[in-house]
């Protein structure tokens, strides 16, 4: 005849309690949704690297907006009947603690048409280029 062991109801209670907190704090991190617009400079800092490091070329303008949030500054002109210039500033390393962001402080993406063509130090000359 075999033993069956009892499990207090306490035991019990404590198993389903982190049961239930697991499942919730795995459900948030799956749904939580970065909003750039309100984080810290140094948070969005270390975001707008993060997602710049994983942009790909030919990415449309609107797509980098929803992802990255509003620019720090952008510049823009038109090049040809047919063609636009566009850059789109993101703050992504801190220079000097003046309360003012500016470019020496911001990785230039480059669109040309809204489609990504450059990004990083040589983005904003090819600009000047242009």
């Amino acid at each position: 005849m075999a033993k069956t062991i009892k499990i207090p109801k306490m035991v019990k209670i404590v198993v389903i309690g982190f049961a239930l907190y697991f499942a919730a704090a795995a459900l948030i991190l799956q749904m939580y949704q970065a909003d750039p617009e309100n984080m810290s400079w140094q948070e969005r800092e270390t975001f707008n690297l993060k997602q710049i490091g994983r942009l790909d070329l030919g990415i449309s303008k609107g797509d980098v907006i929803r992802l990255l949030g509003s620019p720090d500054i952008s510049e823009g002109k038109a090049v040809s009947d047919d063609a636009e210039v566009l850059v789109l500033f993101y703050r992504t390393h801190h220079v000097k603690s003046d309360g003012v962001t500016t470019r020496d402080e911001c990785t230039p993406l480059l669109f040309k048409n809204d489609k990504l063509i450059a990004w990083g130090a040589d983005a904003y000359s090819d600009y000047q280029s242009f």
